[in-house]
């Protein structure tokens, strides 16, 4: 065999190993929502963070099996105060999910759902109408969520870029108030560079706005730890917005300041963020209806 064929050989059986490697590395790449900002799914860039994803960096994910089962058990108080006698279990995505097959998750038993809609004033879920409507559309009670960046534009052009981008209420009795997600600052300091007081007027501002423009307030969603040390006791919102608290653990734990009760209860990251609705599913319904 002349020199030439055996090389045309080796070439095309290492063509063929390359093919195969990059087809065995294809089916152990991650899910298209673990993959690294910036590169596979558009919309990922800068100002698009999920739901929790800097808590679970700063405070990390301790959620085990049995965390999953004692979410879905009644937790002390229910949302409306009362002696909690059951949950209604939940999820929440972004982009980073792509198109949802909510019929998937419809028969894992999931009711309701929080969907992404922007960060600061310039991201938007580009997947946005997919997710919210598709939940809609299966039959969940569904909701909109804003990435809050308190230190790019006041608390009232937030409100009403998310607002204005997804984030509204309509009395269907299958939409949830929006949500303001208040969690550890992505690109610089915890606190986002503002006192407890600065930062208690920021979430006033954006709270304020919100009920202005639909007549609701916002859902708080955020973490004991970074409620205490970025507004601690310089704002009490128990008494107008339902708490939405992020603890990945079995327990909900200690509560925000004054909140005497959570309202939904962000438990894990697996295999997507999971909730729970501290609750009935008539009580989901009086929460969407108004």
């Amino acid at each position: 065999m002349g020199i030439g064929r055996r090389r045309w050989r080796a070439a095309a059986a290492a063509a063929v190993a390359g093919s195969l490697s990059a087809l065995l590395l294809g089916a152990l790449a991650p899910a298209a929502a673990e993959v690294a900002p910036d590169t596979e799914r558009p919309g990922h860039g800068t100002h698009n963070h999920a739901l929790g994803s800097q808590i679970r960096k700063v405070e990390g994910d301790g959620s085990t099996a049995r965390t999953k089962q004692r979410a879905l058990q009644p937790q002390g108080l229910n949302s409306d105060g009362a002696d909690a006698y059951a949950t209604v279990p939940g999820i929440d995505v972004s982009s980073w999910q792509g198109n949802v097959d909510w019929n998937y998750w419809w028969g894992q038993g999931k009711r309701f759902a929080y969907v992404k809609a922007t960060e600061g004033t310039t991201y938007e879920n580009p997947y946005f109408a997919q997710q919210y409507n598709g939940s809609y559309n299966v039959g969940m009670i569904r909701g909109a969520y804003h990435f809050a960046l308190p230190n790019n534009s006041s608390g009232a052009a937030q409100a009403n870029f998310f607002v204005d981008n997804g984030g509204g209420w309509s009395a269907d009795g299958k939409t949830l108030p929006g949500v303001i997600d208040m969690e550890y600052n992505p690109y610089g300091s915890t606190c986002y560079g503002k006192s407890q007081s600065q930062m208690a007027a920021w979430v006033r501002d954006f709270h304020d706005t919100y009920y202005s423009r639909t007549g609701r307030h916002p859902v708080i969603y955020t973490s004991t730890s970074w409620w205490n040390q970025c507004v601690g006791t310089a704002g009490d919102f128990s008494s107008t917005s339902p708490l939405w608290v992020a603890r990945y653990a079995s327990s909900v734990g200690e509560l925000p300041y004054n909140w005497g009760y959570h309202t939904f209860w962000q438990y894990t990251s697996t295999p997507i963020d999971q909730n729970t609705f501290n609750g009935s599913y008539s009580r989901l319904q009086v929460l969407a209806t108004g």
